[in-house]
């Protein structure tokens, strides 16, 4: 299987993560073998039924350079705390490939801002609330991590 097999934009970044969001907001039946589409079929519980998952952890790749795109927010009710972060959960891709993605980050995690997305913590990936908004034209690569529990 290709990238974003039901979306045809021309920006496979885009496609997949269109796809991801279906997944996450609308639980379908998806045949996957690549590793985007297979942790999109364990979050849809094709292998294990009612397993809980809710989210797929993406690292998004920037087009100069290839390197990993690291994203940076404030919660409302700590402005002063600017945390960052390498993970992602994607909330919406609307029709000209702007995504909306949430930070995701492991509560047991004390650096604030990670200098690669191996130093990050990944064992217990959290929702942060934490959103920002990104142009998907501007990513040459998508790496998907297995589905998590990000509300637990």
């Amino acid at each position: 299987m290709g990238c974003g097999k039901d979306f045809k934009t021309g920006n496979c970044v885009c496609d997949i993560l269109r796809e991801i969001v279906e997944a996450q907001n609308d639980v379908v039946e998806n045949c996957c073998s690549t590793s985007c589409e297979q942790s999109i079929s364990d979050l849809l519980g094709d292998t294990d039924a009612g397993n809980g998952l809710d989210t797929v952890p993406v690292i998004l790749y920037c087009k100069d350079g290839c390197k990993p795109f690291k994203g940076f927010g404030a919660n409302p009710d700590d402005i002063g705390d600017v945390t960052s972060s390498f993970y992602f959960r994607v909330k919406r891709v609307d029709d000209d490939c702007c995504a909306v993605v949430e930070l995701l980050r492991d509560p047991h995690d004390d650096d604030d801002n990670p200098k690669d997305p191996v130093d990050q913590y990944t064992k217990h990936l959290c929702a942060t609330g934490i959103c920002i908004t990104v142009d998907l034209n501007c990513f040459c690569h998508v790496t998907c991590l297995p589905a998590v529990n990000a509300f637990n």
